[in-house]
Parts: C-alpha cells; structure tokens; sequence
C-alpha cells in the first residue's frame, strides 16, 4: 500500500519508532494524547510497514465508523476498499481491506470463533485508558494467544494517559515492551467555573455556559452531557441565531453523526458524549463546555441487565475534555461545577471490570475454557464475587455445566453477542413464540427506553418511523436472522425467558402490588394499562429510596400456565410445617419461587416436624401460648427469687432462659401436642418443677415458703412478684409480734404491708421491732377515731392479736 500524503499531526514524528518496537518487540505502547492522530495515521503507517490485514479495536461503534471514514478519506476511497470497519450488525469490508476498524466486543467474538486470527498481522488496541470490560478482556486474551498459539501476532496497545507504564509491563515479555510517545501541540486553556444555581438542573446549566461561550468566544463550542436525553434537552434549550446544534452519540444515524464530525459553514455547537473526549476529534472546537458528569457501566437493577448510571467525572476526564478547546489554538473550558468540588474529583475512572454484572464476561470466559479467569494476565482481575454470581446465572440458563465449562447452548448464547439473559430469551423465545417476534421483544428490552405495557409499546414502535424505530427495527430484524423457531407471538413469555425471577402475581384482589418469583415485592404505577392482570412478566423494575416497594416500569400481561412454562426452575413442591398466624400450618404447597401456586392440607405432618413449628411458635410469640394459674405463676416468681438471691443452682426462669430450655421443662407434653390449643393444656406448674434442682427442691417450702403464720393462726401468702418478698396483713393481727420473718435460710427480710382495718397499706416495714416503737404511736393516733371498732392497744407487744374488730 502506497503512504498517502499524511497531515502534519505530531504522532507522524514517531511512526517509524512504532514500527521498530513492534518488528522488534512484537509489542508496544503508543503513549499518544487524544488528537495527535494515534487512530488514524498509526494504521496506515502499519500498514505500509507489515504484510497481512491490520486489525484496529475500538471501544465505541461510533469510533469504529469514523475511524475507517477518516483513514478511507486520506486515501481518497470509499469505506469498505482499503479501510472498512465492522460492528454489531453492520459490516463494511471487501477482499480489498487491508485496514479493519472493528469494536472491542466483536474482536473478542472472532478470537472466540479462530483464536489465531488467521491472515492479521497487527493488532491496535486503541483507548486501552478508558478501561472498557470488553477492551480489558481483549487485552488479557490476545496476550494469551500470543503466549501459546502466535508469537508472530504483533500487539500495539494505544493510550492517551500514564497508564502506558502498566501496559508495557502487561504487553512485556521478560520485561517492559518499548514506549512510543508521541508529544500532543497543545495551545492554553483558561478553564472556568460555572456553578449551577440552587436547585439548577444540570440541563441548564450547561445551556448558560454555552451561551457565555458563544459570546465570549470564536471557533465552534463542544459541550460534553452525560445521555442522549440530556443532549436533546439542551438543544431545545439553544436558539442561537447564525449557530448550528449538533448531537453527536451512539444512537443517531451514521449522517448525522458524520455532520457533527465534519467542518460546517456556520458556527457550530456539538453536544456530545464522553465518545468525544478522546475516540473522536471534532475540528474547529476553541470552547468547551463540560457538565462533570458521565455515564459508566453499572448493575442496572431496574431491568437485572448490563446499565448505565450517571456519575461524576474523574480529575483525568476533565482534563482530556477540557484539552479539546486548545487544539487549533488558545481556548477556553466552562466547568459546571463549583471550582473547590474539583479537588473532590477522582484521579482517573473506575475500570469497568470493578463495578460491572460479569455474566457476559464469564460466558467469554467459559468459552475460552478459563472459567475463573485464572489462566489469563489482566490488567485488573475480575472480582471474585461478581464473577461467581456471573457463573451462577450461567448455570442457571444452561450456558455451563456443573464444572464451570460452556455447553452447546451456552457457545450458541456467546455467538448472538448478547446478554446471557437475552440470549436466552432469543434462543427459546424463537423456539416458542417464532423468530420475528421474539427477535422484536429482545432487540426492546436490549435499547433499554421502553416503559409501561410492553405490549403496547411494540405496537407503538412498529407504527414508528423515526430514527429510534428504525435502529429497533434493524436490530430486530438482525436478531432473527440468527435464530429459527415458529409459533404464536407470545411477549410475555419472552420477557419471562429473560427474567423468569421476574414473574410476578398480584398479592390480593385491587391491590396494585405484586409479588415477584424472586421474593421482593413491586408496585404497578397509575395508567399502566395493566392493572387489570393478575399475572405480570416483569421486564423492568425501579427501587427508589424511601418506598416499601419497588415500582413495575416495564411488564406485559402473563397468567400460571405461562409462567410455569418460562420457568420450570423456579417449581417446586414442598411438604411444610411451620408456624404461621399464631398456630401449627401443615400443608404441601406447590410454588413458583416466592409465588405460591397450591397448597392443600397435609395429613400426616410427622411429629418431628409439629414439635419444630412449635417451639418456632413459642420463640416467636412468647410463653403465653401457655396457660400460666395461679399456682404456676406463683412458683416461677418463687424459683426467681431464690435464683437472684441464692444462685445456682436455683435456675434461671426469665422468658429468654426457659425458651433456651424448652427440652429441660416441657417434655413430654410438647412432643405430644400438635397444635396451639394443646399448648395451652400444658400443666405449668409441673413442667415446671422438673428444673428444680436436686435435693435442693426439698427445701423449698422453707426458702421461699408460699404462706407464713402471723400471730392470730392466720397463713398469709407472700408476694414474690417484686423485687423483695412481701406480706401484706392487718395490723391488728401482729400484735405481739416482735422479730421480722425472713426467707432465703434468714437471709432475706420480709417486707411486711401492715394493712389498716380498710385493707389499705398503714406502714411498710422490713424492721418490725423499729416500728413498734416509733411508728405504730403515729399509727394509732392516726386510725384509732377513724375505726374505733378495731383494738388500737397502748403496747402492741402484750396486746392479744386479733383478725375483727374489739372483743365486747
């Protein structure tokens, strides 16, 4: 291939030391900031230098296409001669392709399909910085390949940040492999704050800075919005006259994309992704408008699917961002956010591989027969405990087998480049419903826009013509093109294939809340058009602080028989005893996971299993399942006295200590009982009497006596309940009395309630002499005109004690 005349960027200075590292080394590091042409220039350079088809990664489709229009451009030639790129669903190459601009994720696909990538010679690896899944595990298995199977595969990795150190490390062989830099010309950037307002959406924001840009400014304006929804809210926003507005994301069509990537007549402003901070060179940019924010890799638990979430942008992305305005000559960045949070900011991203759902990553892996990854060199290993929960899906959907290793199916799922969900929801959805419609479900759930009643969201984007509708419809058409399959169009069964934990029964007649097969319960919004159905297959679900319940966004209507055919897994068939409503449940139930489908009463529960539901039951609810007369009662408060009294070994006799011990005092009886009422039969006292410790028992009476004999004959019961043993008496019946009567072997006092003839408390004593004689004075003076029927003796010492009143 013949060099075409290359533009004066400053990565042409070091195209020949590039080409040295890698005929010498096989590997290396092009250490090459964002616009100095790494993208471009270097492929034609290797193409020149090397035999065979020179192979460039990119970590975004839209870099892909305008990588390979850039370099065909040079060459004066239509994408798709010399250069061409390939991507999810779109290819555009010829016998002619030398130069393939392909995406991360589908390079990984064709090392999956013939790891020795037979007629490649060289491979670049562009934006290694970025720390993108895909790119990471590309990194890690093109090492691999050419540890084992080709060490004549040559491997140039290309980064626009100091990460080129841990590169040449990872590419070295025996040491470091050589680094190229490559000195970006740069012009100064001021870079100002614009805080948002109080209260300000960031939308507006970004659409003040703009405006001062445009006026304070030349050239055209690049403003960088975390979504597509941003952009196009922002565009709404500006109305300069004279000014073009230009979206520029993964979703628009290849023209408009192209608009933005091109030179225009009329000043410009480009409202951009982060695929502009370092893929994508946008020219004429002299102002940069950054919003701090960024969409990355997540969970997204609203749809259990690879997402996206919004975040704040690192210290090194602002940076890049902000160096775009100093390209073609002095510029000027508009940061909105306030200028001390920037030293808040994190120094560099979090690479993908930390923070993402790693089921796509282990079927890759499976597939490369390293189920653990264990066997490959990474940049940063995947965490163990994502990737273990990848493998269990996995396992779950048939992709492996009990060992780890990829089956049949799962190799086939790893072919269609989707989430193992959607795999498998295309794979069986095909088979049930027919290729085209389950086609059209997956390519839905896939975009992740849809919300409401599944259904009627088909309909909507099959009467659609604009450029969503027509991406979803050549998505759809792609995807069933790679599966077979007829039968009756079923939605709801194709969501349930994809999230059969998903499946979800209303919990009682008019309540808009559901219970999931995953055990969770969600609530259906107002003006769904679903609240009608019994039964949902839920495709999206949105947890949001401070609800009890999550919220239903995306679901189509589903009924029993579905939902045991999309999920036979989740079936099964239990015989249980258990505790439940305040009484022993014995039932077989047949369930959906948490969902029960059956239940009828059991006839033999066993009882093992009636004496555990039980004393769950009195765990739960507490010892007044037991009956507790007054005889009963009155010995636990005995027991308890002597045991904080005495010790051991009287026992302990709280709630907590008898429910420890429910084995030591209520045997046989719970053994024998089979449901609550039989608990309340139970003979307290004498259950509880076997915790008596031996021969201690026998002195019981004489510890803790149940009555004591005051003077007139009379037997009184002592009050146990309080903290100190009490007797309460009429006063007139200890007369002559004169030692207080003490329990606990004379230990312990009895507090005596001397009680007047009325039955009300007169004195309290522990010290009965004491009160003779300096209480009962006051006492007497007190109540002798208030009953005058009743002895009130001068010497209650020599006086006859009596129960009545004064003998005539």
């Amino acid at each position: 291939m013949t060099r075409p005349e290359l533009p004066d960027l400053p990565v042409r200075a070091v195209l020949g030391d590039v080409a040295r590292a890698l005929a010498g080394h096989g590997t290396a590091v092009l250490h090459a900031p964002p616009g100095t042409g790494k993208t471009t220039l270097v492929p034609l350079a290797l193409a020149e230098e090397f035999p065979g088809r020179i192979v460039v990664a990119e970590p975004r489709r839209l870099a892909a296409r305008a990588a390979a229009a850039r370099m065909a451009g040079l060459l004066g030639e239509p994408v798709g001669g010399t250069v061409g790129y390939s991507v999810r669903g779109e290819s555009v190459v010829s016998a002619r392709t030398r130069i393939e601009v392909v995406t991360s994720g589908l390079l990984v696909r064709r090392l999956q399909g013939d790891p020795e990538l037979p007629g490649v010679s060289v491979v670049l690896l562009d934006e290694c910085h970025e720390r993108q899944l895909d790119a990471d595990l590309l990194l890690a298995l093109l090492l691999d390949v050419r540890g084992g199977l080709r060490d004549d595969l040559r491997v140039l990795a290309a980064s626009a940040t100091v990460a080129a150190e841990r590169l040449a490390t990872l590419l070295g062989d025996g040491g470091p492999a050589p680094v190229v830099t490559a000195h970006a010309r740069t012009h100064p950037v001021d870079v100002v704050h614009v805080a948002p307002a109080r209260a300000e959406r960031i939308e507006s924001c970004v659409t003040r800075a703009i405006h001062t840009a445009l006026s304070e400014t030349d050239g055209d304006v690049l403003a960088f919005l975390p979504g597509a929804g941003e952009i196009a809210r922002v565009a709404e926003r500006l109305g300069e006259p004279g000014v073009d507005v230009l979206p520029l994301h993964g979703r628009l069509p290849a023209a408009r994309q192209d608009a933005a990537l091109n030179p225009g007549p009329r000043r410009r402003v480009v409202l951009a992704t982060a695929v502009a901070e370092s893929s994508l060179t946008v020219p004429g940019v002299r102002a940069v408008v950054d919003s701090g924010l960024a969409r990355v890799p997540r969970v997204d638990h609203r749809r259990g699917l690879p997402g996206l979430a919004t975040v704040r942008v690192s210290a090194a992305v602002a940076e890049q961002r902000a160096g775009r305005a100093g390209r073609e000559g002095p510029g000027r960045a508009y940061r909105c956010w306030p200028r001390h949070e920037h030293a808040s900011l994190p120094a560099y991203p979090e690479p993908e591989i930390r923070t993402a759902e790693l089921a796509r990553l282990a079927l890759e892996l499976a597939c490369w027969s390293t189920p653990d990854g264990s066997g490959l060199t990474w940049w940063d290993p995947p965490p163990e405990g994502t990737l273990a929960a990848g493998r269990t899906l996995l396992r779950t959907l048939g992709a492996v087998d009990d060992t780890g290793r990829v089956t049949e199916r799962g190799a086939r799922m790893a072919a269609l480049g989707l989430h193992p969900r959607l795999a498998r929801a295309l794979l069986d959805g095909a088979a049930e419903t027919g290729a085209p419609a389950a086609a059209e479900v997956v390519a839905l759930l896939d975009s992740g826009g849809a919300s409401g009643d599944l259904e009627a969201e088909l309909r909507r984007m099959r009467a659609a013509t604009g450029p969503e509708a027509r991406r979803w419809r050549r998505e759809a058409d792609r995807l069933a093109r790679l599966v077979t399959g007829a039968g009756t169009p079923d939605p709801a069964l194709v969501v349930a294939l994809a999230q059969p934990e998903r499946l979800a029964r209303r919990r009682a007649p008019g309540t808009p809340v559901y219970l999931l097969a995953g055990g969770t319960a969600a609530e259906l919004p107002p003006g769904s058009g679903l609240g009608d159905a019994e039964w949902l297959a839920v495709a999206e679900v949105t947890r949001e602080p401070g609800r009890a319940h999550g919220m239903i966004r995306l679901a189509a209507r589903a009924d029993a028989e579905l939902a045991t055919r999309a999920a036979p897994e989740l079936l099964a068939e239990d015989e249980e005893v258990a505790w439940s409503d305040g009484d022993v449940v014995a039932r077989s139930v047949r369930r959906l996971g948490a969902i029960t489908l059956a239940e009828r009463p059991l006839r033999d529960p066993g009882p093992a299993r009636v004496r555990a539901a039980l004393r769950t039951g009195l765990r739960r609810d507490g010892l007044g399942l037991l009956e507790w007369p007054d005889a009963a009662r009155r010995l636990r408060e005995r027991v308890a006295f002597l045991h904080r009294r005495l010790g051991p070994p009287w026992p302990d006799v709280t709630d907590d200590a008898l429910l420890s011990r429910v084995d030591d005092w209520l045997e046989p009886e719970l053994s024998s009982a089979r449901r609550r009422a039989d608990l309340a039969r139970v003979d307290t006292a004498a259950a509880l009497r076997r915790l008596l410790p031996w021969p201690e028992a026998a002195r019981l009476d004489d510890l803790a006596p149940d009555r004591i004999e005051v003077p007139t004959g009379s037997r009184i019961r002592v009050d146990y309940s309080g903290p100190e043993p009490v007797l309460a008496v009429k006063l007139q019946e200890t007369f002559g009395w004169r030692a207080t009567p003490r329990v606990a072997g004379g230990r312990v006092p009895v507090v005596l309630h001397l009680l007047s003839p009325a039955g009300r408390p007169a004195a309290v004593t522990s010290d009965l002499e004491s009160f003779w004689r300096n209480g009962y004075p006051g006492v007497r003076a007190e109540l002798r005109g208030r009953y005058p029927k009743h002895p009130w003796p001068e010497d209650p010492l020599t006086a006859e004690p009596v129960r009545g009143t004064r003998r005539r």
